[in-house]
């Protein structure tokens, strides 16, 4: 499995790696959602992948980053890490393509979502 970290504070993404690392075969990391789908497609992601993308950055924002590679991927599988916990936010993220939702606050959270067999 690899994964995608989509992060803008190198300190978030550098904790989230030391969280996750260790549960995937290759980690590649971008500071913005522009830079997602560019990444997705230079590293043949497939299905069994994943992408944890925090959703304020930027020049793209994550939600915007999540439509546009579910758009091009539908395979994409997609992790909302962000600091925002309310409803609505949640709401919006699984209507852009998000398949999990994990608040920076309960980031241990990550690991269980990873090591979960796939869905059928």
């Amino acid at each position: 499995m690899m994964l995608l970290i989509v992060e803008d504070n190198p300190a978030m993404r550098q904790l989230i790696r030391r969280l996750t690392g260790d549960l995937a075969e290759r980690v590649v990391e971008c500071a913005d959602g522009a830079e997602a789908l560019a990444a997705y497609e230079q590293h043949h992601f497939s299905e069994a992948d994943w992408v944890l993308m925090d959703i304020e950055m930027a020049t793209v924002d994550g939600l915007t980053a999540t439509r546009q590679l579910r758009a091009a991927h539908p395979e994409a599988r997609v992790v909302i890490v962000t600091q925002y916990s309310d409803e609505e936010v949640r709401t919006a993220a699984f209507h852009h393509g998000a398949c999990g939702f994990v608040p920076k606050e309960n980031l241990l959270k990550l690991r269980a979502i990873l090591s979960a067999p796939p869905a059928r």
